[in-house]
């Protein structure tokens, strides 16, 4: 399984960014893919997930309203939506994948960098 997340950059507070996750190596149909997120000095923190076969979405209290994850099956891409950003939303961005029923995420992509310059 190859996960690789792409689409950081640096935006404004009260801007937009997208992140993609292009999932290969295997059908995704059981699993659950996640998004999370690391900060400068602080430890990772879950953000979203979803179910790939059925999609189901879970988001953290932190940006439930502002962040929207979704995927695009043709595609094997999940993305991360993110509007009205804020800078404590500034970190390092991973996406990841488990199987149902398994409870730590077990393949993680590389991070994607989003900064939020107030």
């Amino acid at each position: 399984v190859q996960l690789q997340a792409s689409g950081g950059g640096l935006v404004q507070a009260g801007g937009s960014l997208r992140l993609s996750c292009a999932a290969s190596g295997r059908a995704f149909s059981d699993y659950v893919m996640g998004w999370f997120r690391q900060a400068p000095g602080k430890e990772r923190e879950f953000v979203a997930a979803l179910t790939w076969n059925g999609g189901s979405t879970n988001y953290a209290d932190s940006v439930k309203g502002r962040f929207t994850i979704s995927r695009d099956n043709a595609k094997n891409t999940v993305y991360l939506q993110m509007n009205s950003l804020k800078p404590e939303d500034t970190a390092i961005y991973y996406c990841a994948s488990r199987r149902l029923g398994v409870v730590l995420y077990e393949f993680w992509g590389q991070g994607t960098l989003v900064t939020v310059s107030s």
